[in-house]
């Protein structure tokens, strides 16, 4: 079917769900699936003014996927998984590079130089060119990570299906999120930040601006090239005065160091552990 066709299908079949029930929609549901499986059709895209837009009836069709799956036996050899999604496959072809126990779910799409360590890729999900998503770390349905990203090991990348308005979390290209960081509730990560160890960004975490005279504080968005480490601020409770998490902005990534070099380099720059 054309796109156009697909969409209005697939708004229909959500407005209506005893429509699900006939072949043609299914098989409809079945191609914007196989189109995010291989990168044509994404969740989310730039807009192309530095804002992005919600495909919500991608969303959709990724949501009325799993009614029309039915639970089975999969995998190969000593591995074996139960359930309605099919891992994805044919990683040589891909231009993927897969360790052993590393798994990406039938409907993400990994871009050829993609390097998956042990981790997971939800349905939805888009990993671009290059991209290192490293030891048990996780990628989030409909999570949308650029090219040339480090994820760290055992960084959580959240994800969202639901509401379909719900922006995904972005983490734009050449990133590094430093290890055990958490990105969730549609956080946005701007080009080429550096997120120090055990970072946690979620929609409502103060993202505090701190190296002018005055702090300059964010919500939900890291700006580009941000060098981030953890933090905490006094907040007065009825019990008393607590320190709340927070993230720090402690500098700026280097524009005379080597992109690669400064993955590993920019929070050493500033005295912080990677």
């Amino acid at each position: 079917m054309e796109i156009t066709t697909l969409k209005a299908t697939i708004e229909a079949v959500w407005e209506d769900r005893s429509l699900l029930d006939r072949a043609e929609t299914q098989e409809a549901v079945r191609q914007v699936v196989e189109h995010l499986d291989k990168g044509r059709l994404r969740t989310a895209e730039p807009a192309g003014d530095g804002t992005w837009r919600v495909n919500e009836w991608v969303k959709k069709a990724v949501i009325l996927y799993f009614p029309i799956q039915k639970m089975r036996k999969m995998g190969g050899g000593d591995i074996e998984f139960f359930d309605k999604i099919e891992t994805k496959r044919d990683f040589e072809a891909l231009g993927v590079r897969v360790v052993p126990a590393g798994v990406a779910r039938y409907g993400s799409y990994l871009a050829p130089g993609v390097i998956l360590m042990p981790s997971y890729v939800n349905i939805g999900a888009y990993v671009d060119s290059g991209t290192m998503v490293d030891t048990w770390a996780t990628v989030g349905s409909c999570a949308q990570i650029g090219k040339g990203v480090h994820l760290s090991g055992g960084v959580g990348i959240g994800g969202v299906l639901e509401p379909v308005q719900a922006a995904p979390v972005i983490v734009e290209d050449h990133c590094f999120i430093g290890s055990r960081c958490i990105v969730v509730e549609g956080a946005h990560i701007g080009v080429e930040a550096v997120l120090g160890a055990n970072v946690v960004i979620t929609g409502s975490t103060k993202i505090i601006d701190v190296t002018g005279a005055e702090p300059v504080q964010y919500k939900g968005y890291v700006p580009p090239r941000s060098v981030v480490i953890p933090g905490s601020y006094p907040k007065r409770f009825p019990a008393g005065e607590y320190q709340v998490p927070c993230a720090l902005i402690i500098g700026q990534r280097k524009e005379s160091t080597d992109r690669k070099t400064t993955l590993n380099d920019a929070l050493r720059d500033f005295e912080v552990s990677v």
